[in-house]
């Protein structure tokens, strides 16, 4: 790397990781690619992606569902059976042999599915019988709105709280270093701790530890499952995507608690999600310094940032790495490209959720002595 000594250098230090060492603290987010195959497995171009990136401190792979029910996006990820099992296990072996570690994003859609992109089996559950407002890409029918969820019985919420852990131990068998809990932008742990999405009168609903119970739950499944230092979650507050309300009463006080808990139960890692360059709110400064004071692990910082930003979040001591996301779809290399301050492409957005290689695994690295050559 050359940039050891300049402005941005403190992206390129070590950071000690649960049981893992980052050799830099730039993070690939997990974003979704809507390319998983017939079996809802990662496909074999995947191995390809996430090796061409392995150069980043961490990647966290794309969201991924516990069950059929968990399934939101067309072509989504599951890793629930031994045929994605074994598909994962060929993208973490690839990336591990590159030098690089891998933590996978759990995640459940709940109300924000449809079942046309579910396997057999699937069924679009959620806190409260609420439907959400919108639509969601279906290959059947295109945009389609979701149904009326189904609201969980406390069977069906212990039996999701089993399948996360149950999906941690499979990363684990899979090959992960650790993963992460998708608590965030209006999924099923997000809607137990809207009240806008959850009108619960039982133990999970109501009260700011009532509505967290959920998630609190899950956090302790999937620590019992493979040990709070592979565990992280990411949580975007004030963000109002897939239709809730961003800011209700009792929000901050929402998020003191979770932390409070995650401090408890002693996981790795807060993903700390600003979403306003998705059309969504913005993580307002004062419950994101505070949430980064008050969490004893680490602290990763999320939202559109660019090297010197990067640079600057972590020589204030404001997180301990920076998550990058779209840059890292156009850019196999980033890390190399911020390390020499070479140009960062545009990627395609057209070609972001389509099927196939394109967009997707053929974005080149930069070669500088061909640029010289064109000078």
């Amino acid at each position: 790397m050359v940039d050891k000594g300049g402005q941005g250098a403190v992206l390129f230090t070590e950071l000690k990781f649960g049981r893992c060492t980052l050799p830099n603290r730039i993070v690939m987010s997990p974003m979704t690619r809507s390319r998983a195959d017939e079996n809802f497995a990662p496909p074999a171009m995947a191995v390809t992606y996430y090796t061409q990136r392995a150069s980043a401190g961490l990647i966290i792979a794309e969201s991924t569902t516990p069950s059929p029910s968990g399934h939101c996006y067309v072509h989504q990820p599951g890793i629930y059976t031994k045929t994605q099992i074994d598909a994962w296990r060929k993208v973490t072996d690839s990336v591990h042999k590159a030098g690089g570690r891998i933590f996978l994003q759990l995640n459940h859609g709940g109300r924000a599915g449809h079942p046309l992109n579910q396997p057999t089996g699937g069924e679009i559950i959620g806190p409260s019988p609420i439907a959400m407002n919108g639509t969601r890409y279906t290959d059947q029918l295109g945009e389609a709105p979701p149904p009326t969820p189904r609201a969980m019985k406390l069977d069906d919420i212990k039996q999701v709280v089993a399948d996360f852990g149950k999906a941690a131990s499979n990363a684990v068998d899979a090959g992960f270093d650790g993963i992460e809990l998708h608590c965030s932008t209006g999924y099923l742990m997000e809607q137990f701790l809207n009240p806008s999405s959850n009108h619960r009168t039982d133990a999970y609903g109501g009260s700011i530890q009532n509505r967290a119970r959920f998630v609190v739950e899950l956090l302790m499944s999937v620590s019992d499952s493979i040990g709070p230092d592979r565990v992280g979650i990411r949580v975007s507050p004030y963000s109002f995507l897939n239709d809730l309300v961003g800011e209700y009463p009792g929000m901050e006080d929402t998020y003191r608690h979770l932390v409070a808990e995650m401090n408890r139960i002693g996981i790795l890692y807060q993903h700390l999600k600003d979403v306003s360059a998705l059309g969504g709110a913005v993580f307002k400064k004062p419950l994101r310094d505070e949430m980064r004071h008050l969490f004893k692990g680490i602290t990763l910082q999320n939202g559109d940032f660019d090297k010197e930003r990067a640079a600057a979040t972590l020589a204030a001591k404001q997180g301990d790495a920076i998550v990058f996301g779209r840059p890292f779809i156009g850019n196999p290399d980033l890390v190399a490209r911020l390390a020499n301050d070479w140009p960062i492409v545009i990627h395609n957005e057209a070609t972001v959720y389509t099927p196939g290689p394109k967009g997707y695994i053929d974005y080149p690295t930069y070669n500088p002595a061909q640029e010289r050559v064109g000078a």
